[in-house]
């Protein structure tokens, strides 16, 4: 695994994956030692002229939430119109404390944020699609409008939101780049050994770290 690569300033974007409250320790939906990364994605955001946050965007009843599926519980799963869901405690909601970005997080050189799960009837892993696969979220055709090549991917969660948005990138011919140090992973059921697998199937590249 490589620990480095040269960023071109003009082809390089670095895309910061849902590093908000809800995911981090004391959160609705913590990742384990998820606040972690926010020091190493301030330090990777100096080195990128482009950068775009996401933001998990939940209405109060998501149909992703276990609690709008009476009887069920959190990590179950249920079949919807496109498949497959995972069900999650309440996350993220429009304008609560928790759906706000990490205090600590750098977010001022931004220059987009991409809202997603904000349809109520859908859930919304990747920055690219929702989870139908199909619904666009408009990120790839800003990258292509700003002639952006590559992402390099950091955030929350390794093996959910980073690992859908970089195989959605190589699906629509960005290269793609996950920065293992700058994520962390929340591993359901085996999941982050499947994102290992199904991103190099796809050609998404990790590196331990960008120096």
């Amino acid at each position: 695994m490589q620990t480095g690569m040269q960023i071109k300033a003009n082809e390089d974007l670095l895309l910061i994956i849902d590093v908000q409250n809800d995911f981090c320790p004391g959160g609705a939906l913590a990742v384990a030692d998820g606040d972690a990364v926010v020091p190493v994605i301030n330090r990777l955001s100096g080195k990128f002229d482009h950068i775009v946050l996401t933001q998990d965007w939940h209405p109060e009843g998501h149909s992703s939430f276990a609690s709008s599926h009476p009887g069920k519980t959190p990590f179950e799963s249920v079949t919807m119109p496109y498949g497959p869901q995972t069900l999650w405690p309440d996350h993220c909601i429009q304008g609560t404390p928790g759906a706000a970005f990490h205090a600590d997080l750098a977010t001022d050189k931004a220059q987009l944020i991409i809202r997603k799960g904000f349809r109520a009837a859908i859930d919304s892993y990747s920055a690219f699609f929702e989870n139908d696969k199909t619904t666009p979220t408009g990120l790839a055709g800003y990258l292509r409008e700003r002639g952006l090549k590559r992402v390099f991917l950091v955030g929350l969660a390794t093996d959910f939101c980073v690992h859908y948005s970089a195989v959605d990138a190589r699906r629509l011919g960005f290269a793609a780049i996950v920065v293992d140090n700058a994520c962390r992973g929340i591993d359901l059921g085996g999941s982050m050994a499947a994102a290992k697998a199904q991103g190099a199937e796809a050609g998404v590249e990790r590196i331990a770290e960008l120096a």
